[in-house]
């Protein structure tokens, strides 16, 4: 049985633990095993967006697992000159054997899955971002089992800045775990309603405000993102006055848990959304979490072919 990953609830609560165990004994074991679970599989990673991580990632990921990684760009691909997803779709799904696809809205990912008939993962689209969770989600899980042992779910976690596709797996992300969630967006800039109320209906506990010190005041986790994310360059400056007082700053940090850590997805604008000496201090957890996406990738990719 193959699975597709479009969002984080197409796990369940029990799963996506076993997804994060599964990629903790991938990452101690890296190097140490001869396990290929993916030999013989061809998966085409498919980026209608420009990737860092999220490409080398899954690339690395798909290759250590024994399979082979076929990356195929827009403007490498006949996607770039208009040729639709469903087309591109079924000729993949007679070639390969799965497929990631990072691309703008999520309806062009559901057609993909739709036609080409093979497990699809979501690399990143402008609604949800679930595999850079998984990887975070990983970070911090490691983290505080280190200093405290602490759960997930007696932490508390904050999102600031703007209420985007990021903002929206992190409330999934409550929703399925049982998270202490808060977030601090500009007004207008706030997550999407439908995205809350589903959490909120698992009952999850969600606090969305304009004020920024009330929501890290005490928080352990302290996740942020550009405040302009590709496709909204247009918009540039008036996110830039509107999200003015937004930083995650060493300031704001003393209000956060002395334990408190600092996350952030990649690439980051210093001096915009964060500040030199946060990410890169002894507080910023940003390079183990992007570490993280190699494993996570691993994992994710392992339930996808029905091998969990």
């Amino acid at each position: 049985m193959t699975n597709h990953f479009k969002n984080l609830s197409d796990l369940s609560a029990q799963t996506l633990v076993q997804v994060l165990d599964l990629a903790d004994k991938l990452k101690a074991e890296r190097g140490q095993t001869e396990e290929r679970p993916l030999a013989g599989k061809q998966v085409a990673l498919v980026f209608e967006k420009a990737s860092t991580r999220t490409r080398l990632s899954l690339e690395v990921a798909v290759n250590e697992l024994g399979g082979s990684a076929i990356v195929l760009t827009s403007s490498g691909s006949q996607m770039g000159r208009g040729e639709p997803v469903r087309d591109s779709a079924r000729v993949l799904g007679r070639m390969v054997h799965g497929i990631t696809m990072r691309t703008s809205d999520e309806s062009r990912l559901m057609e993909m899955m739709k036609f080409s008939g093979l497990p699809v993962l979501n690399a990143l689209t402008d609604q949800s971002h679930p595999m850079q969770i998984m990887a975070d989600l990983q970070a911090v899980r490691a983290h505080f089992k280190e200093l405290d042992a602490r759960s997930l779910q007696d932490l508390i976690f904050t999102w600031v800045g703007d209420g985007n596709n990021m903002a929206c797996s992190w409330i999934e992300a409550a929703g399925l775990l049982g998270l202490q969630l808060r977030l601090a967006c500009p007004q207008g800039y706030e997550p999407p309603e439908s995205w809350l109320k589903e959490a909120r209906d698992r009952g999850a506990v969600i606090q969305v405000s304009h004020n920024i010190q009330e929501v890290v005041s005490g928080a352990d986790v302290v996740s942020t993102d550009v405040f302009t994310s590709m496709g909204q360059e247009e918009e540039t400056q008036a996110r830039l006055k509107a999200f003015d007082g937004f930083q995650v700053n060493s300031s704001l940090m003393k209000l956060a848990h002395p334990h408190a850590v600092v996350l952030h997805c990649l690439p980051a604008h210093r001096g915009e959304e964060i500040s030199e000496d946060v990410l890169e201090g002894p507080q910023s957890l940003v390079w183990d979490e992007a570490e993280s996406r190699l494993h996570t990738s691993k994992a994710l990719l392992i339930w996808a072919f029905g091998l969990l």
